[in-house]
């Protein structure tokens, strides 16, 4: 018989009735809450028809990428969502020339009796692909994800939160439309969580607190410039391994009562400190504190209350670690005068061919559309006229 789930990292142990029962709360909870709405379905201006085919055609092409450095499938998506169907394959026609590597070959099967020993190990990220390909042929996808976002959360900062990101773009993908080439996305997706997955200090006493997130920012320690690494982001994260006043900084904000609107405060806060602070050296990792925390957006329909608090635990964690290891300095600052309008914004993104440009507008409108604060605006701009590396 099956038993109650104890812990938080055990994704085969919630019994089927539970799972209906809570997943059915959540959805219903999420189209209730004015913050989850765009979760629920297809967002306004979304091509259903025109997208569809554009997405299906840029997961084919893409197919066969190295995974580590490939944004191409969310950031197609995230042309699709913006209305830009017809624009994505000739984006994703220049974007794969980029690529000279193939992608890495499986090794060993990842089952479900083995895979922890395999969690964090970057070379098995075929295995891990190949191990979701085969769970998402049993369940159904909404069903692997809550399983997965709870067994995965603690290393949330994957490849520098792009796990759960590409995990997000998929899962939004198929809330519109369910095909085999986007459960093969998805599958990439959380195989690439968990073959970078990434825990982060935390402290094992400290009392919870119950800070909002623009509050818990200003007591997130920023980690001293000597203590600093170069490289990837992942190892920038390490840095924080070595430095123990940071281990204190998952537990400034409290469980949220409503995670809907949670999320727009995790969201809001992070878009101000990127236009605050982003300048040249920066600019690349403030941008995946909005769009790690703005791709919880699109799971958050898919899972129960308990695993829905634990992501945006961690969402908030990995966001703080990524202002620690990067804020300091003056920012470049976007270009004074009027601010552009949604189209004009779009345009301006697309028209950088930037993948993180694209992606960190679509974040920022879409977050926009739900709090209609400037910052987003502001933000989205910035990205959209100002070099990323």
């Amino acid at each position: 018989m099956t038993q109650e789930r104890t812990t938080g990292d055990e994704p085969f142990a919630l019994p089927r009735r539970r799972f209906v029962r809570d997943a059915a709360a959540a959805a219903t909870a999420a189209c209730l809450s004015p913050g989850l709405l765009l979760g629920c379905r297809a967002a306004p201006g979304r091509a259903d028809a025109g997208g569809a085919d554009a997405m299906e055609q840029a997961l084919e092409m893409m197919r066969g990428l190295a995974p580590l450095t490939n944004h191409g499938p969310m950031a197609a998506e995230a042309l699709v969502a913006l209305g830009r169907a017809g624009q994505v394959v000739a984006w994703v026609e220049g974007y794969r020339r980029r690529f000279t590597d193939a992608a890495p070959r499986p090794q060993r099967a990842v089952t479900r009796e083995n895979w922890r020993e395999a969690l964090g190990d970057g070379r098995r990220v075929a295995d891990w692909t190949e191990f979701f390909e085969r769970e998402l042929k049993e369940a159904a996808w909404t069903r692997v994800i809550e399983q997965w976002s709870a067994a995965l959360a603690p290393g949330l900062a994957a490849a520098a939160a792009h796990g759960l990101i590409r995990t997000a773009h998929a899962a939004r993908s198929l809330s519109v439309r369910e095909t085999a080439l986007r459960r093969g996305e998805l599958a990439a997706g959380l195989g690439y969580w968990a073959a970078y997955y990434q825990p982060l200090p935390e402290a094992t006493a400290a009392p919870p607190e119950r800070l909002r997130p623009a509050q818990a920012l200003g007591r997130v320690p920023l980690l001293p410039a000597e203590k600093r690494r170069g490289g990837s982001i992942m190892n920038a994260l390490r840095g924080l391994e070595e430095f123990a006043p940071f281990a204190a900084a998952a537990d400034l904000v409290g469980a949220p009562d409503e995670p809907g609107r949670f999320l727009s405060e995790l969201t809001e806060t992070f878009a101000g400190a990127y236009v605050e602070r982003a300048n040249r050296r920066n600019r690349i990792v403030l941008l995946h504190a909005v769009t790690g925390t703005a791709a919880l957006r699109s799971l958050l329909p898919h899972l129960s209350p308990e695993t829905a608090r634990k992501v945006l635990r961690y969402g908030w964690q990995v966001a703080a670690a990524l202002y620690s290891i990067a804020a300091g300095g003056p920012a470049d600052g976007a270009p004074a005068g009027e601010q552009p309008g949604r189209e004009d914004l779009i345009d301006r993104a697309v028209a950088t061919e930037d993948e993180h440009a694209i992606k960190l507008t679509e974040a920022c409108l879409r977050e926009h559309a739900l709090n209609p604060r400037p910052v987003y605006l502001r933000a989205a701009l910035d990205a959209a006229t100002q070099p990323m590396f």
